[in-house]
């Protein structure tokens, strides 16, 4: 290794490997087995756990861009076995959170960009040159396809897949396939569940709640006291019904006929 500049103030976990060009600065902790290319920058205040790979140009743990951060201490949280490709950027926290955290084994393409106190979960994957505002949560095995915008403060439901080139301006619920101009319900994310596993019945069970929220033209209040009074009580239904109710934002239409 060469022309690499690591602070000595820095924590290098054991089989780490650095790559030329690259800068690691003094309050930065990279775990065990982690892989880091060229012309990486991870700055002050990252933690980088066990079993990733940051590739070329990627800049971790940037000062957030919001004119409220005032240098305050904040962190950059990264889980293991995650995969960062080629130009990334990710800023670190703000007092809002403190943090912005990345969960465990997602996969992030190329020129993305995660914007301060964001909640990524796990198994995730972010497509290229998608750009997340501020505080944006991403919940586990979540899917969004390249050249998405996502606004500040949206919530992305687990196991739901955002086709390409979409605007994201309203909470996405679980296990949905999102698609259209505007973004709306399309499906349910077939393929991804069928891929974790998820049973026909389960499969069919999630279909008769959204038909309910999203094909019957109810208002989503009554849409909810229905699914509530009439199907069966299951983890998923009470994820469902959870995450539209405390939406702040609401949630995307059906798609219109």
């Amino acid at each position: 290794m060469k022309n690499i500049v690591v602070s000595h103030k820095a924590i290098i976990g054991k089989n780490v490997h650095i790559g030329n060009f690259s800068t690691i600065e003094d309050d930065v902790v990279i775990g065990d087995n982690t892989w880091i290319g060229n012309n990486v920058n991870i700055l002050n205040g990252t933690r980088i756990s066990e079993g990733c790979q940051i590739h070329a140009g990627a800049i971790l743990g940037g000062v957030p861009q919001d004119l409220k951060y005032k240098g305050e201490y904040t962190l950059l949280e990264i889980g293991d076995n995650t995969i960062i490709r080629e130009f990334f950027t990710i800023n670190k926290g703000t007092l809002s959170k403190g943090r912005t955290t990345i969960g465990n084994g997602n996969l992030i393409m190329a020129n993305a960009h995660i914007g301060h106190d964001c909640f990524i979960g796990n198994n995730c994957i972010i497509g290229f040159n998608v750009g997340l505002a501020g505080e944006v949560i991403v919940g586990d095995w979540a899917n969004i396809s390249g050249f998405t915008a996502v606004h500040q403060f949206s919530i992305i439901g687990e196991h739901s897949m955002i086709s390409g080139m979409s605007r994201i301006v309203k909470d996405i619920p679980p296990y949905i396939l999102a698609s259209k101009e505007p973004l709306s319900y399309y499906d349910l994310n077939l393929t991804g569940l069928k891929r974790r596993g998820f049973e026909q019945k389960k499969i069919n069970e999630l279909k008769d709640i959204y038909r309910i929220i999203f094909q019957e033209k109810r208002n989503i209040t009554n849409a909810l006291n229905l699914i509530e009074q009439n199907l069966e009580q299951t983890i998923e239904r009470d994820i469902i019904l959870n995450f539209i109710k405390r939406s702040t934002r609401g949630i995307i239409k059906g798609i219109m006929d």
